[in-house]
């Protein structure tokens, strides 16, 4: 084909298509393992072939091109749905963001946190970082603070850093205290797995129900001085440091 993979100019197929928010690095190449992949009507067949100026790609059959890279902290508000679009027509964080309904950046929120649970959610199109953000490999530290109905025991806090049996296996706190020692209700917890409603079912398994949950740090990432529903973008410093975090160049 036209494209010779011994050039060093353009980009990198995997990479473009990852750019274009169709997937992740990884899952490109998949894409090109399965011939789904096109550059100027012609099948791709080798992972190293780089797409030049002037050149189209298809995906499926689909033209795709290269998306600018946004990258969006928000305060998730309680009641919000960490997804793109809801069918029973709840708000959403793109919602809350502001973004237009056929979404034309192809943001999407990075990870989830649950409908009720407030606090740090990245919203990004990159699907790269995305990726590797949400891999077990490059366990990402997740910070939660939470009130309980009931008074925690301190033998409670040691079990929680020592591992619960759940469904799908056990899971551990990395860290487990008291934000107050005063007030025994008031925990933060510590953690770098991402499992659905994790904390919740961590704490259930202890016998107590959560009133508040809060993401308060989410990698590098907290939310300062945002309000609950406020948001901003990551200057560029904050998306090295992101990048940094999961060896991404």
């Amino acid at each position: 084909m036209a494209t010779d993979s011994s050039n060093r100019e353009g980009m990198r197929i995997n990479k473009y298509i990852a750019h274009a928010g169709v997937c992740s690095r990884r899952d490109a190449d998949d894409l090109v393992e399965q011939g789904r992949v096109q550059i100027n009507g012609e099948r791709v067949t080798q992972h190293g072939t780089r797409v030049q100026e002037g050149q189209t790609v298809s995906v499926d059959g689909e033209e795709v091109y290269p998306l600018e890279f946004e990258y969006v902290l928000l305060n998730k508000p309680k009641d919000t749905i960490s997804t793109t679009d809801d069918p029973r027509d709840r708000q959403t964080v793109l919602d809350v963001i502001g973004v237009p309904s056929d979404n034309p950046s192809g943001l999407f929120p990075v990870g989830r946190l649950d409908r009720n649970t407030t606090g740090v959610l990245l919203v990004s199109n990159d699907g790269d970082l995305a990726h590797r953000l949400m891999h077990p490999r490059y366990e990402i530290p997740k910070i939660y603070y939470m009130r309980l109905q009931d008074q925690v025991k301190p033998h409670q806090l040691d079990s929680l850093r020592r591992g619960l049996e759940l469904s799908d296996g056990q899971a551990a706190a990395d860290q487990a205290a008291y934000l107050d020692p005063q007030r025994k209700t008031d925990v933060a917890l510590e953690l770098h797995e991402g499992r659905n409603r994790q904390i919740r079912r961590m704490m259930e398994a202890l016998g107590h129900t959560i009133v508040q949950l809060e993401r308060s740090k989410y990698a590098t990432l907290v939310t300062g001085r945002l309000q609950r529903g406020e948001w901003r973008r990551l200057d560029p410093e904050e998306v090295r440091e992101l990048y940094q975090r999961v060896d991404l160049q």
